[in-house]
């Protein structure tokens, strides 16, 4: 059940809350514009499409401001959000249904705060530089990306062959070729990196536990402010472009520069920017915990072991 606040309830007058929700319309409709201009065209582009395919949530989802949990919207009654699922009124006031949102999503609520926790918990791996996407073309003829490989296949497989691959996220695993399945490090642990074993082998330097952030923070929907789901929506995009700059794909038509991950310079930069998105992303995991959890964040995460 949903922890009461123990100060008193904000209150957002008429005119705030409107305006709030202007701006983040507007944040909404800049971070959306490219993917929602190619609708239809059958144009796609290789980065910034993936937050709309790879997670199915369409840009309009993203443009429902919520002012998050425990806060009262003034005047409000007589607007369509007052329709909306978890949304209840008072007299002209409206406000996130949070106990009713609780009660019907307790056990995905219990699994995302525990995930999130224990990913910030643990200590980040930054020696992987991103060779799940290399291990995803691993002496494969044929490749899921229609841009080219930056080097020939021969090349792209010596690379994966002379490093160490160290894959901890399941939907990046899972995409590996057979050929590269053997190679991951990760076989130390009693099972593959799975669905089941997520919790227990997240962590914090990981690309895709990063952009994941952000489906974590839709999922939980009228809990989390605006705000903070652009937030995590922007760490998402920034992070999904360095994923693609280190990938073995030439995407030098999309304008997208290489981070050379084969090098020593390039391995230096992956993990520089990658420092950078784990703290940016261990961040916003605190973010989303404390809206859901509020004042008793860290005390309330359930023991998923």
């Amino acid at each position: 059940m949903p922890i009461p606040p123990s100060t008193p309830t904000p209150r957002l007058p008429r005119s705030e809350w409107l305006e709030r929700e202007r701006e983040h319309q507007d944040r909404a409709d800049a971070a959306t514009r490219g993917r929602r201009e190619r609708a239809g065209t059958g144009r796609t582009h290789p980065v910034d499409d993936f937050l709309f395919t790879y997670y199915p949530f369409r840009p309009g989802l993203l443009r429902r401001w919520h002012p998050g949990a425990n806060v009262v919207l003034e005047n409000a009654a007589h607007e369509e959000r007052a329709t909306w699922k978890w949304y209840l009124t008072d007299g002209d006031d409206v406000s996130v249904d949070v106990a009713a949102f609780h009660t019907r999503n307790e056990r995905s609520i219990r699994f995302i705060v525990g995930l999130l926790t224990r990913t910030a918990q643990r200590a980040g791996n930054f020696g992987c530089f991103g060779l799940h996407e290399w291990a995803m073309v691993y002496r494969q003829g044929e490749h899921r990306h229609e841009s080219p490989l930056r080097l020939s296949q021969g090349d792209t497989d010596a690379v994966v062959e002379t490093h160490r691959i160290s894959c901890t996220h399941f939907d990046a695993f899972r995409f590996f070729t057979p050929a590269a399945v053997d190679l991951n490090s990760e076989q130390a642990h009693p099972v593959l990196p799975s669905r089941e074993n997520q919790p227990t082998l997240e962590q914090p330097g990981c690309l895709h536990a990063g952009m994941d952030v952000y489906k974590w923070a839709i999922k939980l929907g009228p809990l989390i402010p605006g705000d903070l789901l652009l937030d995590c929506f922007d760490l998402a995009r920034d992070i999904r472009e360095l994923d693609m700059q280190a990938s073995p794909y030439d995407l030098g038509d999309w304008g997208t520069v290489p981070v050379a991950i084969e090098t020593p310079a390039g391995k230096a930069e992956y993990v520089r920017r990658q420092r950078g998105f784990t703290e940016r992303s261990n961040e916003l995991r605190a973010r989303v915990v404390a809206a859901v959890t509020p004042d008793r964040a860290a005390e309330s995460v359930p023991d998923l072991r």
